[in-house]
C-alpha cells in the first residue's frame, strides 16, 4: 500500500488544525458560533475551533472605553435652552449580552444618554444646572448603568464636560460676575479703610493715654518736690528754734534781736515804722540806756 495518501491526509489534517487555531489576546474575548448558534466565549489564551462548523462571530474588547458624545440641546425647568456634552466611561462585562443584547450598542448608549440628560435637566432651573454637576453626573451614571445592564455593559462614570448657555445668558452672567467682583472689591476697600481708621484711632488713644500718664507722673514728681522743699524749710526752722532754745536765749534777747531787725529796716527809705506793742517797752528802755550813757 502506498504511503502517499496517508501522508497527504495527515498533511491536510495538520493544515486544518493549524488554520483553526486562535489566540485570544489579553483583555479580549471571542464569541464562537456553531452552525449559526452561540456555543462559547473564548477568553485569553490558545483555542482550536472545529473546522467548517465553528466560526469566530465577534471579538470583543474588555477594556474600559471613553465615549465622548457631541453637545445635546436641552431645556431647563425655567425654559432656557442650552447645550451640554457628556463623557461616558463604560466597560463590557458580558460579551454575549453585548453582542446579542442590542443592535449597535454605542448608538444605543448615545441615544440613552441624550434622553436621560434631557429628563434630568428638565427638572432643574438654570442656576441649579450650572452648580449641580455632581448631582447630574450621579443621576446619569445610576440610570445608564441600570439601563445598560441587560446589554452586558457597566457604566463606571459619567461626566458633564461642557455646559453652553445661550449668548444672552452668557452676557448676563458675565455682567453679574463683574458686578459681584466690583462689590467684593468695594467691600475689601471699605474694610481696609475701616481697619486703617481703627488703627489710627487706636494710635491716638494710646498716645493720649501715654501723654496723660506722663503728665500725671510729672505732677506727682512736682508735688513730691514741693513737699520735700516744704519739709526741708520746716526742718530748718525747727532746727533753728531748737538751737536758740539750747543756747539759753531768754525772751528779752529775742525781743532785742527783733528790735535790731527793725533798726535795720529804718535805715531804708521807709518814713514810718510800726513797732509791735510788745517791743515798745523794750524800745523805751533801750533809749533811756542810750541817753544815760551819753551823760
Amino acid at each position: 500500500m502506498s504511503l502517499v495518501p496517508i501522508i497527504v491526509l495527515i498533511a491536510i489534517v495538520l493544515v486544518l488544525i493549524i488554520a483553526n487555531i486562535r489566540i485570544i489576546p489579553q483583555s479580549n474575548a471571542a464569541l464562537i458560533e456553531r452552525l449559526g448558534t452561540y456555543v462559547a466565549t473564548w477568553q485569553t489564551g490558545l483555542h482550536v475551533k472545529v473546522p467548517f462548523i465553528d466560526r469566530v462571530a465577534k471579538i470583543v474588547s474588555l477594556k474600559e472605553k471613553v465615549l465622548d458624545f457631541p453637545p445635546q440641546p436641552v431645556i431647563t425647568k425655567d425654559n432656557v435652552t442650552m447645550k451640554i456634552d457628556t463623557v461616558v466611561y463604560m466597560q463590557i462585562t458580558d460579551p454575549k449580552l453585548y453582542a446579542y443584547g442590542v443592535e449597535n450598542p454605542m448608538t444605543a448608549i448615545e441615544t440613552l444618554t441624550a434622553t436621560t440628560l434631557r429628563n434630568i435637566i428638565g427638572e432643574l432651573e438654570l442656576d441649579s444646572t450650572l452648580t449641580s454637576r455632581d448631582v447630574i453626573n450621579t443621576k446619569m451614571r445610576s440610570i445608564l448603568d441600570e439601563a445598560t445592564d441587560p446589554w452586558g455593559i457597566k457604566v463606571n462614570r459619567v461626566e458633564v464636560k461642557n455646559i453652553m448657555p445661550p449668548e444672552a445668558i452668557k452676557e448676563a452672567m458675565e455682567k453679574q460676575m463683574r458686578a459681584e467682583r466690583e462689590r467684593r472689591e468695594k467691600i475689601l476697600v471699605a474694610e481696609g479703610q475701616k481697619q486703617s481708621e481703627i488703627l489710627v484711632a487706636e494710635g491716638k488713644k494710646q498716645s493720649m493715654i501715654l501723654q496723660a500718664e506722663a503728665e500725671k507722673e510729672a505732677a506727682i514728681r512736682k508735688a513730691e518736690g514741693q513737699a520735700a522743699a516744704i519739709l526741708s524749710v520746716q526742718k530748718a526752722t525747727a532746727d533753728g528754734l531748737r538751737m536758740i532754745k539750747e543756747a539759753g536765749c531768754d525772751e528779752a534777747v529775742i525781743k532785742l534781736r527783733s528790735l535790731e531787725a527793725f533798726e535795720k529796716a529804718a535805715d531804708g527809705q521807709a518814713t514810718k515804722i510800726i513797732i509791735p506793742s510788745e517791743l515798745q517797752g523794750l524800745a523805751g528802755l533801750v533809749t533811756s540806756v542810750s541817753e544815760l550813757a551819753k551823760k
